[in-house]
């Protein structure tokens, strides 16, 4: 989850809400990581585990990347957690929920859903305090920003 951190500040020196993944082999190596480029890449789907994903199925050569676990910042959002269901993507571990926009244990909650063909198992809270308070800082700092125009 550090390695994800560290992606997720990156992306706030980048302007971009501090989001960061990184997806994990069955041998513990890291073979993607990222962090939300949406502002960059003016892409609204460049979430950090869409172009981790993105990055290790490119790097495998397949669409599919089972025996992987993705560490994320925050948990995803519905349209992340269908890309992970759909890359096969065996275990989803996420720091901070996310009671408005989450798609695991909030919202539309997807795994559970009879429509998901692939549950991977998930765990969070780890890091949970430090990661929201990356995001917490960053939406401070744009707030009193915004309010010195």
């Amino acid at each position: 989850m550090r390695a994800a951190l560290e992606e997720a500040n990156a992306a706030a020196l980048r302007d971009e809400v501090p989001i960061g993944a990184v997806l994990i082999n069955a041998h513990g190596e890291i073979i993607a990581k990222a962090g939300n480029e949406t502002r960059a890449q003016n892409d609204p789907s460049a979430h950090a585990e869409i172009l981790a994903i993105r990055q290790a199925c490119a790097k495998e050569g397949a669409q599919r990347i089972p025996n992987t676990t993705l560490y994320v910042t925050l948990e995803p959002c519905a349209m992340c957690a269908a890309a992970i269901s759909f890359a096969r993507i065996s275990r989803v571990v996420f720091a901070a929920p996310d009671e408005k926009g989450g798609g695991v244990i909030h919202g539309g909650k997807f795994y559970e859903q009879p429509t998901c063909h692939h549950r991977p198992t998930y765990d969070h809270g780890l890091m949970a305090n430090e990661c929201g308070e990356t995001l917490k800082s960053f939406f401070q700092k744009k707030r009193a920003q915004k309010s010195l125009k």
